[in-house]
């Protein structure tokens, strides 16, 4: 972020203004267990920079949330805003928690216990949220539903990546996926290859991971490698994608049904011409950049490359598309579903699709043209894209 400041002109007061979020609300829920017992569970929201218009970003049910966790994914929602031109500013939230021990009734009491603490921080025209990691349709339905209740009247516009029947859009679940699609389709142009019987490798095979995969694998390309948190499938003549698709189970798992398998590790390190990281951050790092043998890294989940890693592989040849611009997918449909609750006019899946990979277009290429020339690596170039925007709507309103 500083670097990107400093590139665009502006003072050292703009930097630290961006640095950090703007607020940061942290919140106790407590929640009545199907045991009888009352567990208080902590959560987060941040909102990084409403300079443009409303924050909006995503919340995620984990063991592993942090504060400074949610800071940091708040200025990454504001960097994907600015690079795809939307009204925005970045936001995000998080409850500390295990969804995967806990009941359908206890996540839903949870899910209403988070609105009611936020509920006056958040809302159409102040922070929009979204799904995230191990949050989907039902737990956004459910917010919505008592965001509805706390300001009695029906408010669809509050929370995006809901059902369809609730207001949802069309094209919601396989956005993130899509805009990684586009990405891939626009790096290997600029680098003269083709995609099909190119040779891929996934890591994750959660909701974007396994559609980035049926996508690719749709399109003629070789997914050579996929793996979820237990381990990884590696088949250098082509893994049956379909068929694991159908056997993942609801969080992305499928190699315990397998007795060969390699760990995480090894299969980043294969050869293959794309590597796509779809699952946490902090994959790549100083420790095995070197050890990278793609062509093309597409950075689908938040944050898996460290900086010192992209140096390492810009320094090897090997081009990055940063996670702000690949994996922002998801946002823009977001937005377009915003849109559609506030007209009260809905399109249909083939017109999102088209509307998204527009989009994703012309970010890469705002992104590859700042690449060029302020002559850094993608992901520089990517944060100065992503700055211009609240930079210059901060500067108009008196902040700097």
């Amino acid at each position: 972020m500083r670097e990107a400041t400093e590139k665009l002109g502006y003072p050292e007061e703009m930097f630290e203004l961006l640095k950090e979020p703007i607020r940061l609300t942290t919140i106790r829920i407590p929640v009545r267990m199907d045991n009888g017992r009352t567990k208080v569970f902590t959560g987060y929201r941040a909102q990084h920079n409403d300079a443009v218009g409303p924050t909006k970003g995503g919340v995620r049910f984990h063991p592993s949330v942090t504060e400074e966790e949610v800071k940091s994914l708040a200025l990454w929602m504001s960097l994907k805003c600015g690079i795809n031109d939307l009204p925005y500013g970045g936001g995000k939230g998080g409850i500390i928690c295990d969804p995967r021990q806990m009941s359908f009734g206890e996540l839903e009491r949870l899910s209403r216990g988070y609105v009611r603490a936020i509920s006056q921080v958040v809302g159409p025209t102040k922070d929009i949220p979204a799904p995230d990691v191990y949050t989907n349709s039902q737990i956004m339905a459910w917010m919505m539903d008592e965001y509805s209740r706390i300001r009695e009247f029906d408010s669809p516009g509050f929370i995006t990546g809901k059902p369809v029947v609730l207001g949802g859009s069309q094209g919601r679940e396989t956005a993130t996926a899509r805009g990684v699609i586009t990405c891939i389709e626009e790096a290997v142009r600029v680098r003269n290859k083709s995609l099909e019987d190119a040779r891929i490798i996934i890591q994750g095979f959660g909701n974007a991971g396994s559609y980035i995969a049926t996508f690719l694998h749709n399109k003629g390309a070789k997914v050579i490698g996929i793996s979820d948190v237990l381990g990884a499938l590696y088949d250098p003549d082509g893994l049956d994608i379909p068929s694991l698709s159908e056997r993942r189970d609801s969080f992305g798992m499928v190699t315990n049904q397998f007795q060969h398998t390699i760990t995480n590790e090894e299969l980043m390190e294969k050869e293959c011409d794309i590597l796509i990281p779809a699952a946490i951050s902090n994959q790549i790092t100083a420790r095995n950049a070197d050890r990278i043998q793609a062509k093309v890294v597409v950075e689908a989940a938040n944050g898996p490359t460290t900086a010192q890693a992209t140096k390492i592989l810009t320094d090897n040849d090997i081009l990055l598309i940063p996670d702000v611009l690949a994996s922002s997918g998801g946002v823009i449909v977001s937005y377009f579903e915003w849109v559609q609750n506030n007209q009260g006019y809905y399109w249909p899946e083939d017109e999102i699709d088209e509307k998204l990979h527009t989009k994703m277009v012309q970010s890469f290429h705002k992104v590859y043209k700042a690449a060029t020339r302020y002559k850094t690596d993608m992901r520089t170039a990517a944060y100065i894209a992503g700055t211009r925007k609240m930079a210059e709507a901060s500067r108009f309103r008196g902040w700097v």
